[in-house]
């Protein structure tokens, strides 16, 4: 009776309905959950992409606290509070209210920065755009945090009215010219290569689709760097006036200093034109093995200033551009197989041409080396008569680059199948008298 004594029935059930109202409110909205999950996981399961998996794990945490938090708010709203609570436990709703809000837009920032670093930043070739999700990941609920606590102290009334003017001022402007920047970098990412490769495409004439990937990437690799720091620089100042800094000293700071490039490093202006010239025109691109600047190697990269390439022997070799005169592209188009073989003077020469085509036809339709192939090695001529045996000079054309494995496997051949109809390839002789004359004949 001590418990009716104290609390009276009214009393009672102003603790007892909020509260099964609130466990009812989380315990219907977990089953929803579950229910949604439950059809998430199905559909990921009978998908090959991952966008179903990023947001099922983006939103999991989120909506569990929605859960709760719906039910503590259902659980108050059913409450009769004291009448000196009443406007505090409004302002606190509001609060969390707003927290949760802000909490939900970086979960949905969230998938998208998982899709993008997922499905399209693993696929570009430029590595700005990894560099901006990896400023988000943790960018975005650093100033989220920021956000909340700002926005909690005005709520409450403790507001710091110079900031929130400031922010009311500048804030919006600020976040949309970041928004719009990020968005046309990532855009510029994305669209660019895949406007130029349409366009390679179009205009192919008579190249294989290796060699137009090679030139779409090249282009698409140089055009998409350029237009990258021409946004980040309009919008950095942009970003700089709205902060309030005067940025016409900058301006004419930045054209002074362009003057004053221009006259002091020439040979910079020089390489960016030339390199201009060489991806427009296309004299080589990124995966050709080209010799240049009297450097032979592989095309690791190029822009407008320098081309990098690797030798043979894994040696990076950095030359401007303007520093090139002639470009010679082994692997542009096509490439070819051009060698010499030597067989002594005692062969029969009909014999061993005969053997050298039997085997090129035979290399040309091994189902291994047959894709790789466009012309089967074949005897061109008897090329040269060397000081120890006849040269026979053999061509044949292969798709680009595969020159080298094409006669190293044919050389193989050739030494198997020579050994076997007993044709001899000559190595040098020597003859050596020691002080008396040679035997004469009899």
């Amino acid at each position: 009776m001590r418990f009716w004594e104290n609390y009276g029935n009214a009393d009672v059930l102003n603790i007892v309905i909020p509260t099964a109202i609130a466990i009812f409110i989380v315990l219907f909205t977990l089953l929803l959950r579950r229910l949604i999950f439950g059809r998430l996981h199905a559909w990921s399961r009978r998908t090959e992409s991952h966008w179903d998996d990023i947001i099922i794990a983006a939103t999991r945490r989120a909506s569990l606290v929605w859960c709760f938090w719906l039910g503590i708010y259902a659980g108050l709203k059913f409450a009769a509070l004291p009448s000196n609570w009443a406007d505090n436990a409004d302002k606190a709703i509001l609060i969390v209210f707003a927290v949760m809000g802000i909490y939900s837009v970086v979960a949905l920032i969230e998938i998208g920065i998982n899709w993008y670093s997922t499905e399209v930043a693993a696929k570009t070739k430029s590595s700005l755009d990894d560099i901006i999700m990896a400023t988000l990941r943790w960018g975005v609920p650093i100033i989220a945090i920021i956000l909340v606590i700002f926005l909690a102290l005005e709520m409450a009334g403790f507001g710091v009215a110079p900031v929130n003017n400031w922010l009311r001022l500048h804030g919006g402007k600020l976040a949309l010219l970041i928004i719009l920047g990020i968005v046309l970098t990532l855009g510029v990412t994305i669209v660019i290569p895949r406007v130029i490769k349409a366009a390679v495409f179009r205009s192919k004439a008579e190249q294989t689709e290796e060699e137009l990937n090679k030139r779409a990437e090249t282009l698409a690799s140089v055009l998409t760097a350029t237009a990258q720091v021409i946004i980040i620089l309009v919008f950095a100042f942009m970003l700089l006036s709205e902060l309030g800094l005067n940025i016409t000293p900058i301006l004419t700071g930045v054209g002074v200093v362009g003057i004053a490039i221009g006259f002091g490093a020439q040979s910079l202006v020089k390489d960016i034109i030339a390199g201009l010239f060489i991806i427009m025109e296309n004299q080589y691109r990124k995966g050709d093995v080209v010799k240049i600047a009297d450097v032979a190697g592989l095309v690791e990269d190029i822009n407008l200033r320098r081309t990098v390439l690797r030798d043979m022997d894994g040696i990076v070799h950095v030359v401007p551009n303007g520093e090139i005169r002639v470009a010679s592209d082994f692997t542009k188009g096509w490439s070819r197989v051009n060698m010499n073989i030597s067989v002594s003077y005692g062969t029969d020469l009909d014999h061993a041409i005969a053997v050298i085509n039997r085997v090129g036809e035979g290399l040309a339709n091994d189902p291994k080396w047959a894709p790789l192939i466009l012309k089967a090695p074949q005897v061109l001529r008897v090329d040269k008569f060397g000081d120890s045996g006849i040269e026979i000079k053999i061509l044949g054309d292969t798709k680009p680059i595969e020159q080298w494995n094409i006669m190293g496997e044919l050389r193989l051949r050739l030494k198997k199948e020579f050994d076997k109809e007993g044709i001899e390839i000559p190595w040098p002789h020597t003859k050596v008298y020691f002080g008396n004359s040679p035997p004469t004949p009899t």
